[in-house]
């Protein structure tokens, strides 16, 4: 794979004009795969004029809803049509295995293109019942303007799909700016949108590091920031964007914890547990992190925690058979190590994993599939997000102290239990300060469910109806009926 990127900017593909460029890699092997420009303030402020004159457009702000809903759906048809190409492209960027970079990225980008095609029909205001005689008022929803969509590493089409699309279904134009990590896909999806008949000017694409994002959010022409990524970038954002006061929705990120009650089918709960703990090697900020298991069933857990784990086969992500993909740099496999390495010099016990991966993988970025015990509270493995497959089991012996254990954590993004009974999980999912709380299942998403988070997690809510909020301002008009 050698592919060479190049910047969308009101419908024509450009180079940069300093001619800056980096490079991405395949996390398996660690060789150059893409090549990609490095956009600057000047192409920011093209992009951003750009958005801007396509908003006003009559191509774009008179197109009828229903026509708009046929556009999302071209876009969806055309994903499915170049399906194997960006599974590979997924895989090869990200390191996923080809299932998961297939038919779980690729395959949800498509759908979440469908569903909000079907919102575009739908999108209406509402009359008030006033107290004033002869007054009429109604409301209509009309898009919030220039959107800044600012993605990361972990899912890169998929999340850039929740942002987009939602985005267009309401009417704004767009700046997607993907992850240095893994642009190759998010370039592919800005040609799709060409390919559908997206105006001129709609979409727009710019790649680089960090300082992109940076003159993206402090842009006075930008009207709105959707970013997913780390807490600590998400905060800087959230200040930047006063400046012109523009709208900014966060998915941050999280340290989920994960309830094993003593009356849980334990088979069942190991089986979910490792999935929604090592799903794409654990780089999802939504996985499970965070394992409080009932005292008397923590050692059968544990053990059988650790020999699903073991039997986990790490791999790159297009060969057969992979379970685990890399993680998706050398410094994020250095960043996992280190939090192993504390937590073992802490007093951790490992029963599976705890190294980096040796033999034919070790010139890729592998870490084995690792299971801790010997825990408490108080370690930094449990307060801080390691996004990598690191699975800390703790134990309770109070099940009136786990509401209190679970939020001890600046984030509340996902929480899980495990119980067949009734009482204990409908009350757990009241008291746990989590936007999303699974029970008996593991973390999963569906473009009609709302996504957000609680807390240092984010705020604002992607997916569902709710993302129809977030892409839309509502304009209230009144008439007086009796002039």
């Amino acid at each position: 794979m050698d592919i060479r990127t190049r910047l969308l900017i009101g419908g024509r593909w450009l180079e940069s004009g300093s001619g800056g460029e980096f490079k991405t890699y395949d996390p398996a092997t660690n060789e150059v795969i893409g090549v990609c420009p490095e956009a600057g303030q000047a192409e920011v402020d093209e992009a951003v004029a750009a958005a801007r004159s396509a908003l006003s457009d009559p191509e774009w702000r008179d197109m009828s809803p229903a026509a708009r809903g046929k556009l999302l759906w071209r876009i969806a048809d055309l994903i499915d049509k170049h399906g194997d190409e960006l599974g590979e492209i997924e895989s090869r960027d990200q390191g996923q295995p080809w299932f998961v970079a297939r038919h779980v990225n690729v395959g949800g980008t498509a759908e979440h293109f469908r569903y909000f095609a079907g919102w575009c029909t739908k999108i209406e205001g509402s009359t008030s019942p006033l107290s004033w005689p002869n007054v009429m008022n109604y409301t209509r929803r009309e898009p919030v303007g220039v959107c800044a969509l600012i993605t990361p590493w972990n899912f890169p089409i998929m999340i850039a799909a929740f942002k987009l699309a939602p985005a267009l279904a309401c009417g704004n134009t767009a700046i997607l700016k993907p992850a240095e990590q893994t642009p190759l896909s998010t370039y592919k999806l800005a040609e799709i949108c060409q390919e559908a008949g997206v105006p001129a000017g709609v979409v727009n694409l710019l790649t680089g590091g960090p300082e992109v994002g940076k003159a993206l959010v402090a842009h006075d022409g930008v009207d709105k920031v959707s970013f997913t990524g780390s807490t600590e970038v998400g905060r800087h954002i959230a200040a930047a964007a006063a400046g012109n006061l523009k709208r900014v929705t966060l998915e941050l990120g999280g340290k989920a914890p994960s309830i094993i009650a003593r009356d849980a089918n334990i088979d069942a709960a190991v089986a979910g547990n490792l999935q929604g703990a090592f799903f794409n090697s654990g780089q999802v900020c939504g996985a499970l992190t965070r394992f409080y298991v009932d005292e008397k069933r923590a050692d059968e857990f544990a053990e059988k925690f650790a020999a699903g784990a073991k039997a986990m086969r790490l791999g790159r992500g297009l060969d057969e058979g992979t379970d685990l993909g890399p993680l998706v740099s050398p410094e994020q496999l250095e960043s996992v190590s280190d939090y192993v390495r504390g937590a073992v010099s802490e007093g951790a016990q490992v029963l599976a994993g705890g190294d980096r991966a040796g033999g034919d993988l070790a010139r890729g970025n592998f870490y084995e599939p690792t299971v801790l015990t010997n825990l408490n509270d108080e370690m930094t493995i449990i307060k801080e997000e390691v996004f990598g497959p690191v699975i800390p089991v703790l134990t309770y012996s109070d099940p009136d102290e786990l509401a209190a254990r679970a939020n001890a954590t600046q984030y509340g993004l996902v929480a899980g239990i495990w119980t067949r009974d009734l009482v204990t999980a409908h009350t757990l999912a009241a008291q746990i300060q989590a936007a999303n709380v699974y029970i008996n299942h593991p973390p999963v998403l569906d473009p009609a469910a709302p996504w957000g988070g609680y807390k240092a997690s984010g705020y604002g809510q992607e997916m569902g109806r709710y993302a129809i909020d977030t892409y839309s301002e509502v304009k209230s008009i009144w008439v007086n009926l009796a002039a």
